[in-house]
């Protein structure tokens, strides 16, 4: 039987050979995994996040694809298209870059939003429909996607529809001095990434995955958790709260980092430490409340402190 916390910590210091003192945002990604989710990672470029999508597909032994999204990108580059083959004469489908186990999407909101709404049916069916066609994804499926969170100039903003479509929302942001020196000392001799070898499979992580699913949660989690997005709903900074998607997003975030701990229940603990990154991209402030400067962020936070923790008998 498969120990899942010592495979994930396996996992974890496979990817710290790559990246370098991000123990708290490789958390979150391993509970994303888990969770068959995926991440949009807003942060400037060269702070890691190709490096940290291929050293996860390198430590788990699947396909890793990067899709660089540009204007002139169209969705067939995405999905695939058919072509008839000129000996048979029956329609062939040739399969496009999201055919992949872990996908990254890198710069996703410089393409049109055709071609980004091309991904949506990945990300939430795990298939992809090409002139009537239906073609399932292998498992595991990871989108990674990136976007710049300060260049706006020939950008296109991703519509709340494809946000919630992400479990999570992470940072990187730029690493310390001693982390920095690290990094110029790793890669001074090459690059790390190449030397990576799987430690896990393709079905040990659908494995994990099956049985993050069956992670308890007492019924006074339940009405934690919905208690802390329903403060979104009625709150008078917000133009948009949470929805259903997002409250069930929280819970199924909170299963993974129960399994991180190795255990098979949740706890407070574990629905606070993914609750900004699940929740805050989900909502859309008023534009009285960005002139405070206030954030989603400190607006999830503000929640965590409103709502009452369970107390088990």
């Amino acid at each position: 039987m498969l120990d899942m916390p010592q495979a994930l910590r396996r996992i974890k210091e496979n990817i710290s050979q790559v990246i370098v003192g991000k123990e708290d945002v490789i958390d979150l990604m391993l509970i994303s995994l888990l969770c068959e989710g995926h991440i949009l990672i807003e942060d400037i470029p060269g702070v890691g996040k190709t490096s940290l999508a291929s050293a996860l597909s390198r430590s788990i032994g699947c396909t890793f694809r990067r899709i660089q999204f540009t204007p002139d990108v169209l969705p067939s580059d995405v999905v695939g298209y058919s072509m008839v083959n000129m000996r048979s004469g029956e329609l062939e489908y040739h399969p496009g870059a999201v055919m992949a186990q872990i996908v990254l999407a890198d710069e996703i909101n410089r393409t049109s939003p055709k071609t980004q709404s091309a991904l949506l049916e990945a990300m939430e069916e795990r298939q992809v429909t090409v002139d009537g066609q239906t073609y399932p994804m292998d498992r595991p499926f990871m989108v990674m996607a990136t976007q710049n969170p300060v260049e706006y100039i020939g950008t296109y903003p991703l519509p709340e529809a494809q946000m919630d479509r992400f479990l999570m929302r992470l940072r990187l942001g730029y690493p310390s001095m001693v982390q920095e020196v690290e990094i110029l000392r790793r890669f001074a001799e090459g690059d790390p990434r190449k030397d990576l070898r799987p430690v896990l499979q393709a079905n040990d992580i659908a494995a994990m995955q099956e049985a993050t699913q069956q992670v308890y949660c007492d019924p006074l989690m339940l009405e934690y958790i919905v208690a802390i997005t329903g403060k979104s709903r009625t709150h008078e900074d917000l133009q948009l709260g949470i929805s259903p998607r997002g409250t069930l997003s929280l819970m199924r975030a909170s299963q993974g980092a129960a399994i991180l701990s190795g255990r098979d229940y949740i706890i407070p603990d574990d629905v606070q430490k993914v609750a900004v990154s699940v929740l805050a991209h989900r909502m859309i402030l008023k534009p009285e409340a960005r002139l405070k400067e206030m954030t989603t962020e400190r607006l999830v936070k503000s929640f965590l402190n409103l709502v009452k923790v369970p107390v088990f008998q």
